[in-house]
């Protein structure tokens, strides 16, 4: 008895390509840590205007989280609280914007808009406060966000129903 006999022999049948082997197939070299190419062309085709408010909601994530220490503070004293409400709500919102741009939606065009407009408050405040370079450069990036969401680009880029 030969030792190839004792090893069972594969057959060969024709099968469609699975999902696994269909991204092995597009994936990038191993040395990448990222591995969405669908998503980073995604984001590579977005007109400018989308790309910005990208990095504006990321710079909303990053401030909700340095202050998710204050809320979780506050949330020992009193189970609700009018801060913590507001910061889960824009947490939420922030998420689910993204996430809409990210996809394509036609319905995020809106919602990028409403979360846009929250920098229109701060101009006054930091006037007020006497933060004349603070109130310049969120004016300006504020004027940047609303021009580049309003622009028809961005929706003919958000086609998806």
């Amino acid at each position: 008895m030969n030792v190839r006999d004792l090893i069972p022999v594969r057959i060969s049948l024709q099968r469609a390509p699975r999902a696994t082997e269909a991204r092995a197939q597009t994936a990038p070299p191993s040395g990448f840590a990222v591995r969405s190419v669908p998503m980073l062309q995604t984001i590579r085709q977005m007109p400018g205007g989308l790309r910005l408010f990208l990095v504006y909601a990321l710079l909303i994530l990053a401030g909700i989280g340095l202050s998710l220490r204050f809320v979780v503070d506050q949330a020992v004293e009193a189970a609700v609280s009018f801060q913590g409400v507001v910061v889960m709500v824009l947490l939420a919102y922030t998420i689910f914007t993204t996430t809409l741009v990210l996809q394509r939606k036609e319905a995020a065009r809106g919602l990028a808009l409403g979360l846009t407009s929250l920098t229109v408050p701060l101009v006054p405040l930091f006037l007020l406060s006497q933060l004349l370079i603070q109130a310049i450069f969120v004016a300006a990036f504020s004027l940047l966000l609303f021009r580049g969401l309003l622009r028809p680009e961005v929706r003919a880029f958000l086609n998806e129903p």
